[in-house]
């Protein structure tokens, strides 16, 4: 019995997080941006295709292409740092997702 309370309470945080991270998301897209201040790489700043980054309330961060500026992704603080945290570790370089038979 204790084990189905368990499985009750952990159910519940889960869609409690879930509710939270939904709430967050929509705040997030509902922020006017217009005003924001968007930033290139270092280097990067006269090419023609570069990505762009603008910091947002609360450590968020929107992110954009400069070849299509109308097309916004935007991520909370969590969602960022990972992202970051991830590519430091090279979780997204290419040669690893090609697999040892590419090329």
């Amino acid at each position: 019995m204790a084990e189905a309370q368990d499985a009750q309470v952990s159910h519940e945080q889960d869609e409690d997080i879930k509710a939270r991270k939904e709430r967050e998301k929509n705040e997030l897209y509902a922020l006017d941006i217009s005003g924001a201040e968007w930033h290139s790489a270092p280097g990067t700043e006269d090419h023609k295709e570069r990505v762009e980054i603008a910091y947002l309330p609360a450590g968020a961060v929107a992110m954009r292409s400069s070849m299509d500026p109308e097309t916004v992704l935007r991520y909370t603080e969590a969602e960022w740092t990972a992202f970051v945290l991830g590519a430091r570790d090279g979780e997204f370089d290419l040669e690893d997702a090609a697999g040892p038979d590419a090329g």
